[in-house]
């Protein structure tokens, strides 16, 4: 597989999404906004995913035990971070927290968050969107300018 390929898979991926896929692919001399593009298209995949997965499958495994505890969790861990965003802002409280480019925030949870207080799927969309965009521009100036520091120490030294 090519670096791109790994960029793509990376950022599909709900631990690494944005924080993952974009400094890997410039890590690996791919350009930014190449890197921005496909990494920012991949993880808008998360939405999709997420409503597909729950509202085909959630059902099915509901009649599982471990799946209600483990699923209990997850809503009471999302429900923790975001509800307060979620009642308060709406639509902007989804959008900012997908955008903050920080462990347990991004395009899976907000979908998750979308689905579970009910927002009507075309706005989640949009958020989650929006806030992904968002942060891959946040995440790719982030290491866009730490590259261009460790460079600056480096011809210092």
């Amino acid at each position: 597989m090519n670096d791109i390929t790994y960029s793509i898979l990376l950022s599909i991926m709900p631990i690494a999404e944005l924080r993952g896929g974009i400094p890997y692919a410039l890590a690996n001399g791919i350009t930014p906004l190449t890197a921005y593009l496909i990494c920012t298209a991949a993880n808008v995949l998360a939405f999709p995913i997420v409503y597909l997965f729950f509202g085909v499958f959630h059902d099915l495994f509901n009649k599982m035990q471990w799946y209600r505890r483990l699923f209990e969790k997850l809503v009471i861990r999302t429900r923790k971070k975001v509800e307060t965003n979620l009642n308060k802002w709406g639509f902007w409280g989804l959008m900012v927290f997908v955008m903050i480019p920080l462990p347990v925030t991004g395009a899976y949870t907000g979908s998750f968050a979308a689905w579970i207080f009910g927002i009507e799927k075309k706005k989640a969309f949009l958020a989650v969107t929006l806030g992904v965009l968002i942060s891959g521009v946040i995440v790719t100036a982030i290491f866009l300018s730490g590259a261009e520091f460790l460079s600056f120490l480096l011809k210092s030294v």
